[in-house]
């Protein structure tokens, strides 16, 4: 199912909640979907922050990706798997959020966040308060219908100029239309920042492993993403110069730098860990 909270929206109930201090909850991961990224859970993770922060500002403002200190990949999540949600908020104010949070899945911690900040800025701009408020009280009742959503992007990314097992550059192209615009947002359509970041990881991951392609049979597994600053609303359309950079290394890590440039200006930033370990 498409439209309105039908192809990007990641939580189905929200089973406790405290706006402005704390919430719980819970996503279903479709079980016919081929894969469920780290970065959608932590998409998942971020949006029950963001229904707490709603919530305690009366759905007059919404808040959007800026900055996470630390994201923790614990273990890979499963089509089929339900997500349980916990968010702390330390801050939920008329102009910024603040908060940290965890997914598990059948009693193993997935992801967690520390850190992580985000403007908060006029509902109006991006949705309908109504509509909100009315799907804020859906989640806190009886809860979404699971399953809604059939697929999710994986966008390709064209590779580009390259410094063997240093350096990989690629291409990443925003679609002019999509499914998860509905969501992402109503009113103004808005690359979503945890896209962005899955493709990113995907571009290290794949320097890494042309790095180590003396070493077969190595696997690289992303482990921590560190600095994330996302700087700009990336609207419909555009075209992303992605660039990952070798700093380092061990024999259970590698750490790349990685960016993203919207024409001369610099829209995103993250440090990424990637662990070791034999293919599976």
């Amino acid at each position: 199912m498409h439209g309105q909270f039908g192809a990007f929206s990641f939580v189905d109930r929200i089973t406790e909640v405290e706006p402005g201090l704390r919430a719980r909850g819970r996503f279903a991961i479709p079980a016919g979907l081929q894969a469920f990224s780290a970065s959608l859970v932590a998409e998942s993770v971020g949006q029950l922050a963001a229904w707490s922060a709603m919530a305690a500002v009366g759905f007059q403002r919404r808040p959007v990706a800026g900055l996470a200190g630390l994201v923790e990949i614990l273990a890979e999540p499963r089509p089929g798997q339900t997500l349980e949600l916990r968010i702390e908020l330390e801050q939920a104010e008329a102009d910024a959020i603040a908060y940290g949070g965890l997914a598990e899945a059948d009693g193993t911690p997935l992801l967690r966040l520390a850190d992580c900040v985000g403007p908060m800025l006029p509902m109006q701009e991006f949705d309908d308060h109504q509509a909100v408020r009315d799907r804020f009280a859906l989640l806190c009742g009886g809860g979404a219908a699971p399953g809604r959503i059939a697929d999710l992007p994986l966008l390709p990314l064209h590779l580009g100029t390259a410094d063997p097992g240093k350096a990989l550059r690629a291409l990443l192209r925003v679609p002019e239309s999509a499914a998860f615009f509905a969501d992402h947002f109503p009113r103004r359509a808005v690359f979503p920042g945890t896209l962005l970041m899955d493709a990113m990881l995907r571009l290290a991951t794949r320097l890494a492993a042309e790095a180590a392609a003396g070493r077969p049979g190595e696997r690289f597994l992303p482990a921590q993403v560190s600095d994330v600053k996302l700087r700009a609303f990336i609207p419909p359309g555009e075209t992303l110069e992605l660039t990952a950079i070798l700093e380092g290394g061990s024999d259970r890590e590698t750490v790349l730098g990685v960016s993203a440039r919207l024409g001369r200006k610099t829209v995103a930033g993250a440090r990424i860990a990637l662990g070791r370990g034999e293919a599976a």
